[in-house]
């Protein structure tokens, strides 16, 4: 019974949007004001609107759980937005509100919507679930609404992609590791003639959680994240791009 009242009020809450909408577009059309008409069709209705997440954080967890689209974190107090996807909903929210790991990426990565966050509070955003999509088309929908919203707090303008990611002092000292120096197994030492293949590691940047990972080997890598090595082959051979899974992007580093 309860289920059924909850459809119910949801069904007429579409109804109302719906209606809100056509009144909206019929006044613009006897106006004939084309400026403010064309920036309306522009704007972008949530299906979903927490006005306050801080107090509102158990029913977005609870009530995307299971689920995969779109979102974005509004500032109330500037405006500024950020948009992001994920093929597990809840699971990645979830991630927000771990001011542990929020500290830890922003020393990676130095994070826009991780500091502000932190910065300005949960009680001053607003978090809007844009549209629920099935997961393989996460990335094509959230590519849609950065093209569209611009938003402020995105500094990768690519969906799923490492486009304009820049990596930490951290993890640029790893990866210079690897290449050269005393850490690095080789060095000093000359490398016998007719030697194997060099070793390649593998940099793994998580989409998701905005992580990057570096494994000493392809296996080493599928082994972790639970995936046949022939996935991550095929990934270099067919040069990809796009998210493998929709979620991780691939990099290999050979050593001299």
């Amino acid at each position: 019974m309860t289920n059924k009242r909850n459809k119910n009020k949801n069904l007429i809450s579409q109804l109302g949007r719906n209606f809100f909408f056509f009144v909206i577009i019929f006044y613009f059309i006897l106006e004939g004001d084309g400026f403010y008409m064309d920036n309306f069709l522009l704007s972008v209705i949530p299906v979903v609107v927490y006005t306050n997440a801080e107090t509102q954080k158990v029913q977005i967890l609870k009530e995307n759980k299971s689920k995969s689209g779109v979102y974005r974190w509004v500032n109330l107090e500037n405006g500024k937005s950020y948009v992001g996807s994920s093929t597990k909903l809840s699971r990645r929210l979830r991630d927000y509100y771990d001011i542990s790991f929020l500290n830890a990426e922003i020393k990676k990565n130095k994070s826009l919507i991780y500091n502000a966050l932190l910065k300005y509070g949960y009680s001053n955003f607003q978090l809007e679930i844009i549209e629920y999509c099935a997961s393989e088309n996460c990335i094509e929908r959230e590519q849609h609404y950065l093209d569209v919203l611009k938003p402020e707090y995105n500094t990768l303008k690519i969906a799923g992609s490492s486009l304009g990611f820049k990596h930490s002092e951290e993890t640029i000292t790893i990866l210079s590791a690897i290449k050269k120096g005393d850490k690095n197994p080789m060095f000093g030492k000359k490398k016998p003639e007719g030697a194997g293949k060099p070793k390649q590691k593998i940099v793994v940047f998580d989409k998701d959680n905005n992580q990057t990972t570096i494994y000493d080997s392809i296996s080493a890598a599928a082994k972790a994240l639970e995936i046949r090595q022939t996935a991550i082959s095929n990934y270099f051979q067919q040069n990809r791009t796009t998210p493998f899974k929709g979620k991780y992007i691939f990099q290999r580093i050979i050593e001299d």
